[in-house]
């Protein structure tokens, strides 16, 4: 029987070839434990082609609410037809082959045997075997069917230690699979148990860490220990160049990860710090006797080449314009733009009362009714721009967080920005890229602003996406929201932030910029006191009211914005927060307050700023020496979701960082990048397009339907706690192929890559683009230590 090498493991060919059942990789979890990985199943994405009616068949009625119903031919769905014209079908996706039935691998009959361990000459069936699977896709193959492709990795618990440099022969129950060849290499081989950062660490990052761990499903946690050693190792010579000890982070016993009394990892997690190793190289870290990392990088470019792929992912989400070559490999048609014949009508419901704002009133029961019900014939000129909101069309006020964001760091570190090449159609211009970017989702509500001054919340179509449908064939009925305060309020404080930045570099510009939000602050103004038929408005209204004033105080020095941000702010007394709950919720005033020059400030009040800002960040701090992984929350209460794993939640560490210095608030920065870096139980960089493994279906529908990989830069929401309601039609449709049940996974490890799961697929511009460009570009602009 003839072995051949193949993707680093020896597969038999004596075996009939099945590309869609593989084994992807062999490698130590302990030193008696082998973890192989079986990837399963494989699918085709369904194509969109002519449609050709037949005889009999039925439905396909269109609605500009729901769009085209289902097609039926002979009693059974075909798919759907796309576009207001409905002359393409687009046809379910298919299953090729069906993804191994895991109970298949639970049978016995594994063998080990080796030629040269005397301890497996004979061959030797393992002491135990212990299974996890989950999905790797899900595709739909009917109205409410879906098939899938699976990953099983199998823990092989051997009767003896497998021996450095001997080989081993691994053979499964009923020739399952062909047998595979593994040789034990622990300082080469990669371990699924050593977790470490993809992005990497710059030399004089303070803190460098990685961390041990493993769950081997039906077989619970592995057992390590603290103290042992860990080594990091120079790639490509092998050579140690650091060694030390792992210390345990957090047993899984240990439920106090945050106030819900919670363990979101079900094993003990333990940290191998090497933060003193700073000569720039490219490593793995490894247990001497079970197995090494993926290779990370020391160097000095690692946060800025991970910055330019997060902050060019705002390129991809642009709506009204042709995406692709020279600029992005990714292609997608011009989508939204009123010169394709897209029409954006007027209606008389605010974003205040949508469900998909502030929804004030109470009265929106699904986010889109009361858009829908205030539907006009006025045609909203100019309706076009903005980014995408992650896999809808939408584009909302709340995208300016993002925004805002952008323009702090271009504040903050001005000659970075300007280096910083994202390859946009406005690269080579007189302005940065990351400004360029701002402006253009600023613009996208500047060209909607009435000319009395009232910002619009932004475009919203009837529903959701209708399945087969790209951005550019959208056949819904496209909307844009009423003007109102709390929008205007929004606007009025991103734009006179932009004009701030352009005032001594383009001060044509900044006087467009600003006389737009002098005007926007005007009507809102105005119209605040005009509202009627609420019983109380958020705070958020005030929020974003107290903003727009220092703001606009901070651009044109008038006093009568300093007056109304002192009226409006919440720290007026010592020992507030920056958020109490039901109250307000003022994280980003304190900070533009404290960027003044102090003769424009009152003292007791920006040192009232400064102490809160204090408060939050430690509190931010404190989270994360809570978890076992390091990754951090806004405070304990924030339930585990949306991001907050895979985003790092350190805004406020930032900020206090630029502003004192401190040490440990750089480290706290650094550690809440950690896991959605990779350095986490899937050893997954949860951005898309960077490290050894990312996300492959997100939920980004034009993707999808053009069969593409996704757009690089991409950081998804992630794991959610596994036991909050909320998701358990997902759970119903995976629980078939995952073992253990979804709800007892560890939460850490609960992510799966299925595309149509919004809570952990997908992602938005303000609550993952935003921040993260942010965090890693101020990693990457900071001054060196």
């Amino acid at each position: 029987m003839r072995l051949a090498l193949v993707a680093g493991l020896v597969i038999s060919t004596a075996y009939a070839a099945d590309t869609a059942t593989r084994v992807t990789h062999v490698g130590p979890v302990a030193p008696d434990t082998l973890a192989i990985t079986i990837d399963t199943g494989q699918v085709a994405l369904g194509d969109q082609v002519p449609y050709e009616a037949q005889a009999g068949d039925a439905g396909g009625e269109f609605s500009e609410l729901t769009g085209w119903s289902w097609t039926l031919r002979d009693g059974r769905a075909i798919g759907a037809r796309v576009g207001r014209d409905g002359r393409l079908l687009q046809l379910f996706d298919r299953v090729v082959s069906p993804p191994l039935d895991g109970a298949a691998l639970d049978r016995p009959g594994y063998r080990v045997s080796s030629g040269d361990d005397p301890a497996y000459a004979d061959g030797q069936t393992p002491r135990a075997v212990h299974r996890k699977s989950k999905p790797t896709d899900m595709v739909r193959t009917d109205v409410w069917t879906f098939g899938f492709t699976v990953r099983h990795v199998m823990y092989l618990l051997l009767p003896a230690p497998l021996q450095v440099g001997k080989r081993y022969t691994v053979a499964f129950p009923d020739d399952l699979l062909p047998p595979v060849e593994y040789t034990h290499e622990p300082r080469r081989v990669r371990s699924e148990a050593v977790h470490v950062s993809h992005i990497g660490f710059r030399p004089d990052d303070p803190l460098k860490q990685g961390f041990v761990s493993c769950w081997m499903g039906t077989g619970g946690g592995v057992q390590y220990a603290a103290g042992a050693p860990f080594l990091v190792l120079d790639d490509r010579t092998g050579e140690e160049v650091f060694r030390g000890e792992l210390a345990l982070s957090k047993a899984g016993a240990d439920g106090s990860e945050d106030v819900y009394r919670r363990n979101y990892n079900l094993v003990d997690v333990y940290r191998a710090d090497f933060s003193e190793l700073r000569t720039p190289g490219t490593y793995r870290l490894c247990l001497p006797e079970v197995g090494c990392s993926y290779p990370f990088a020391i160097a000095d470019t690692v946060w800025r080449d991970a910055f330019l792929v997060s902050a060019k992912s705002f390129y991809t989400q642009r709506s009204g314009i042709e995406i692709g070559p020279p600029y992005s490999p990714y292609r997608r048609p011009r989508c939204f733009h009123p010169d394709d014949g897209v029409k954006v009508y007027a209606s008389t419901c605010s974003l205040m009362d949508s469900g998909n704002g502030l929804n004030a009133r109470g009265t929106d029961k699904d986010n889109f009714g009361n858009l829908v019900a205030g539907r006009t014939k006025e045609v909203v000129d100019n309706a076009w721009g903005g980014y995408f909101d992650a896999g809808d069309w939408d584009r909302r006020i709340q995208h300016l967080e993002a925004t805002r964001l952008q323009l702090e760091l271009a504040d903050m570190f001005p000659q970075f920005v300007a280096a910083a090449d994202l390859n946009i159609p406005e690269s080579g211009d007189d302005l940065p890229d990351l400004v360029n970017e701002a402006l253009w989702n600023l613009d996208c509500y500047r060209r909607m602003q009435l000319p009395e001054g009232g910002i619009r919340g932004g475009i919203e179509s009837a529903e959701h996406p209708r399945f087969g449908e790209g951005s550019w064939q959208e056949s819904l009925l496209v909307l844009a929201y009423a003007p109102d305060p709390w929008s205007s309020y929004i606007y009025a404080g991103v734009a006179a932030r932009a004009a701030t930045w352009l005032q001594e570099r383009k001060p044509e510009l900044s006087a467009v910029y600003g006389e737009s939000a002098l005007r926007a602050m005007a009507w809102a103004e105005a119209e605040l006191p005009r509202l009627t038929g609420y019983e109380k408005l958020p705070h958020a209204v005030d929020d974003a009211r107290n903003l727009a004033a220092v703001e606009l105080y901070r651009l044109t020095g008038d006093s009568k914005w300093h007056d109304l941000f002192l009226a409006t702010t919440a720290l007026k007394e010592p020992g507030v927060d920056l958020f109490v709950y039901e109250h307000h919720d003022q994280p980003d005033a304190p900070f533009v307050y404290l960027r003044l020059s102090e003769n424009m400030t009152r003292p007791d009040v920006r040192a009232n700023c400064l102490a809160a800002l204090r408060r939050e960040a430690d509190t931010v701090l404190a989270t994360g020496t809570a978890t076992a992984f390091g990754w951090m929350k806004r405070n304990s209460w924030v339930p585990v979701g949306w991001g907050c794993l895979t985003v790092p939640q350190a805004v406020a560490l930032v900020r206090m960082h630029f502003l004192t210095s401190e040490e440990r608030y750089l480290r706290g920065i650094l550690q809440a990048c950690q896991f959605g870096a990779g350095a986490n139980p899937a050893n997954l960089c949860y951005t898309t397009g960077l490290g050894q493994e990312s996300p492959q279906h997100p939920l980004c529908v034009d993707a999808r339907i053009s069969h593409q990989a996704p757009p690089a830069g991409i950081t998804v929401f992630g794991p959610r706690d596994v036991l909050r309601p909320g998701v358990e039609w997902v759970n119903d449709l995976i629980r078939p192929v995952c073992t253990p049940e979804p709800t007892a996974w560890p939460t850490t490890e609960a992510y799966y890559d299925i595309f149509l799961h919004p809570e952990v697929c997908e992602f938005t511009v303000m609550s993952n683009l935003g921040p993260n460009s942010y965090v890693w570009g101020y990693l990457a602009a900071r001054e060196g230590s």
